[in-house]
């Protein structure tokens, strides 16, 4: 049985995915006064300038470097990709996302780079298909809290409200095992998984900017997530 978590943290990831620097520093900086963390998707941009990002924005920042073998844009070696997200969490970065099906030596390194650094790492897991079966979806978390990441994060895509169901769920065993979890669901039928999941005891949950491009179906607006939080007097 899910429990609702009275003294939830009602955590607002803004994700911005733009292509050009310049057009994703303006999209960071109208969405501050909505988001508690505003993610930069490196995959998008050529050559960002990071250093650039931390000094021009004031909320934590996240940097997420997604493969094309993960639904994202980046196609370069893995080394290189995963040097970008090392060079982000020792400039300053609040957080970095790590694929959990990254090389496990990469991996390693990248995640004791950003300790070293104060920097937390999010390890994700994505299924742009489907929701697996609750054993499986199991068996990817406790994959995550093997990895030495800080958090957990597990994506599907739900075809009916069971799907939302299992990936809710999720929460309860991360609550027992005291291992910070992001969960929910994507598409039409996964909307109502990004307002619930803070509640049930999620770490986080992610919106769009306001005038840019989602970056995975079922993304709501970020001021209008906002408005529903503060209808559901889940406000400030």
């Amino acid at each position: 049985m899910l429990n609702v978590t009275t003294s939830a943290v009602r955590r607002l990831c803004v994700s911005i995915a733009a292509a050009t620097q310049a057009e994703a520093l303006t999209l960071a900086a109208e969405s501050e006064p909505v988001a508690d963390v505003i993610e930069i998707r490196l995959d998008s941009l050529t050559n960002p300038d990071i250093p650039l990002f931390l000094n021009s924005l004031a909320k934590p920042l996240l940097f997420t470097n997604r493969p094309t073998w993960e639904g994202g844009n980046c196609a370069n070696e893995e080394k290189e990709r995963i040097g970008l997200l090392k060079k982000a969490a020792e400039s300053g970065a609040a957080y970095i996302d790590l694929e959990l099906n990254t090389d496990s030596t990469l991996a390693s390194e990248l995640i004791e780079a950003a300790r070293a650094n104060n920097c937390r790492t999010i390890v994700s897991w994505h299924d742009f298909k489907c929701t697996a079966s609750r054993q499986a979806l199991n068996e990817i978390f406790q994959r995550q809290c093997r990895s030495g990441a800080d958090i957990g994060k597990i994506v599907t895509t739900a075809r009916c409200f069971q799907d939302v169901f299992r990936v809710l769920a999720l929460q309860e065993l991360a609550a027992e095992l005291g291992f910070p979890l992001i969960a929910f669901c994507m598409g039409p039928r996964g909307m109502i998984s990004r307002v619930a999941t803070t509640d049930l005891g999620g770490y986080m949950t992610y919106a769009a900017p306001d005038h840019g491009q989602a970056t995975a179906p079922g993304q709501l607006p970020a001021s209008a997530l906002r408005r529903i939080f503060t209808e559901l007097g889940h406000g400030d």
